[in-house]
C-alpha cells in the first residue's frame, strides 16, 4: 500500500502541470465561444450553361474564371448598395468557391445575423450574374440563378466543441513544456553547455600541490651545478 502511494506522489509531483493546464485551457476556450459574436453564413449558387451544345469543359473552365471575379470591385460595387455594405466591406463578407469539375459558382456571405448573411450572398450573385452575361455572345456561355441563400438556423462559428477541443490541446502543449522544464531543471547531470568554460577556468587556477613544486626547484637545481662547473 505504502508502495502505491508513493508511486501516486511521484506520479502527481511528474504531471500536475499537465493535469492543471487542460482543464484550464477547455475552461478558457469554453468561456470564448460563450462571449464571442455569432457569425453565420449563407450560400447562393449559380450555373454557367454553355450556349453551344458540347461545350462543358467551355463552361467549367468559365464558372472557374467568373468564380474568381466574385470578389473583385466591378462585381461588389453594384451589390454594396443593395446589401447595404461598402466595397470594402462586402469584400471581407462574400467569397466565390468553385469545383474543378462541374459548372457551378457558390457565393458564401457571412454576417452577424442570418438575414444580413443571405442578403449579402445574393446580392453578390445577382450582380456576378448582371455582369457576365453581357459578354455572352464573346463567351459562349451564360449565368443563371440556381438557388438563392436561404438564412441559416445556427451561427457557423463559433463552435463550443471546437474551442474547448482547441483549448485544451493548448493547455496539453503548455503542461508538457511546464513539465519538461523542470525535469530538466531538477536533473543534476544536465549541465548548461555555458558552464563548461568557467569550469575549465577553474581548474587551471587551482594551484600546484607542494611536491609537485619541490620536484620542479630541485630539477632547476640540478641544470643550474652543471652550469657552474663550466665556469
Amino acid at each position: 500500500m505504502s508502495e502505491l502511494r508513493q508511486s501516486a506522489r511521484q506520479l502527481a509531483r511528474r504531471w500536475w502541470p499537465v493535469a492543471l493546464a487542460v482543464p484550464l485551457g477547455a475552461a478558457a476556450g469554453a468561456g470564448y465561444a460563450t462571449v464571442a459574436h455569432p457569425v453565420y453564413a449563407a450560400n447562393a449558387y449559380v450555373v454557367v450553361v454553355p450556349q453551344t451544345p458540347g461545350e462543358g469543359a467551355n463552361a467549367v473552365n468559365f464558372a472557374q474564371a467568373y468564380g474568381r471575379l466574385a470578389g473583385q470591385p466591378q462585381v461588389l460595387a453594384p451589390a454594396a448598395a443593395a446589401s447595404g455594405h461598402t466595397t470594402s466591406e462586402l469584400s471581407e463578407l462574400v467569397h466565390g468557391t468553385t469545383s474543378p469539375d462541374a459548372p457551378m459558382i457558390e457565393i458564401t456571405g457571412t454576417g452577424p445575423a442570418p438575414k444580413a448573411a443571405a442578403t449579402a450572398a445574393d446580392a453578390v450573385a445577382k450582380a456576378l450574374v448582371a455582369f457576365a452575361n453581357p459578354s455572352t455572345p464573346e463567351t459562349g456561355v451564360k449565368l443563371v440563378p440556381l438557388a438563392a441563400a436561404a438564412a441559416p438556423d445556427r451561427p457557423t462559428s463559433p463552435s463550443a466543441q471546437l474551442d474547448v477541443a482547441v483549448g485544451g490541446a493548448a493547455g496539453l502543449l503548455i503542461g508538457a513544456l511546464v513539465m519538461m522544464t523542470r525535469r530538466r531543471a531538477d536533473d543534476p547531470a544536465a549541465v548548461p553547455a555555458g558552464q563548461a568554460a568557467p569550469v575549465a577556468a577553474a581548474a587551471q587556477a587551482v594551484p600546484v600541490p607542494a611536491p609537485a613544486a619541490a620536484g620542479r626547484a630541485r630539477g632547476e637545481e640540478q641544470a643550474a651545478e652543471p652550469a657552474a662547473s663550466t665556469r
